[in-house]
């Protein structure tokens, strides 16, 4: 028997609505719509009285978790999906369905931090991302944060007021929070598998703070894809046919990566629109 691995998350999904249940009040049919990382909780506990569904102790996943009726959720790799009107979000009718299914868990925090008005640097390891992350993107400044180049960090120590780590791989955190402010802020939503080392005496020193954060609740999702909508911002992406999935996986492994991976089911997998029956 065949199960789902866990390491394929098959969320972030968008498609059209083409049924609705008698008591779905949110959307009908024809409506563009997306699913993100959930697609139930208790909706009674704290954390969902607060609009902070993703925080529920019973919250279930989008894929290999198990619903209140005992059934498996399977996530997106299919051509329809059964989804609670309350767990599924609107996509404005300006926003890309591609370009925004990534927005539904992964974000694009520079792109955000700069339609709010924040200066942005963008610290990376490979030096030649420095072009595309200020021509492309518009970040203000670029940092390179391999050991040889310790210099040019030291050189922004103390500058930032907040940094949102994305790295899932290992690496040290003493050289971020070197080049926070006074009060500056880590805030962590990669997620290595190993435990990174926590340098205390620099956020003694320096009254800095270290936290993380998961993606959002339902309400906090729709407000930013509405911001997104509204401020023309997508995710940069590499669209893909369902039977590439194998290469891309081999891609992976060797870092051959530049923009999100989008899979087209609606036209790969079978011709017709991803459905959605609420």
């Amino acid at each position: 028997m065949l199960s789902w691995a866990q390491k394929y998350c098959r969320h972030e999904i968008v498609g059209v609505v083409t049924e609705v249940g008698s008591k779905v009040e949110k959307f009908k049919v024809g409506d563009k719509v997306g699913v993100g990382c959930m697609v139930g909780s208790c909706r009674s506990c704290e954390s969902c009285d607060n609009d902070l569904e993703n925080y529920c102790p019973k919250m279930i996943l989008t894929y290999a978790a198990k619903s209140f009726d005992g059934t498996i959720t399977y996530g997106g790799y299919s051509d329809i999906m059964v989804a609670d009107e309350h767990f599924v979000v609107r996509i404005p009718d300006g926003l890309p369905l591609d370009a925004a299914a990534p927005l539904l868990c992964a974000g694009i925090n520079m792109k955000f931090a700069k339609a709010l008005g924040a200066k942005v640097t963008v610290i990376s390891t490979p030096s030649n991302k420095k072009e595309e992350a200020i021509d492309h993107l518009g970040a203000d400044s670029f940092l390179v944060s391999r050991y040889e180049e310790q210099i040019k960090l030291q050189a922004a120590t103390g500058t930032m007021d907040g940094i949102l780590d994305t790295v899932s791989g290992n690496h040290p955190l003493q050289p971020l929070i070197g080049l926070l402010k006074l009060h500056g802020k880590l805030v962590v939503v990669g997620a290595p598998e190993k435990p990174l080392e926590l340098p205390v005496f620099p956020l003694l020193t320096g009254r800095k703070k270290i936290g993380g954060t998961f993606f959002g609740g339902m309400k906090e999702i729709q407000e930013m894809i509405d911001f997104a909508a509204e401020h023309n911002i997508t995710a940069d992406i590499e669209v893909i046919p369902i039977d590439y999935v194998n290469t891309v996986m081999e891609r992976l492994l060797k870092a051959d990566v530049k923009y999100r991976f989008v899979i087209d089911i609606a036209n790969t997998l079978k011709p017709s629109l991803l459905n959605f029956a609420l």
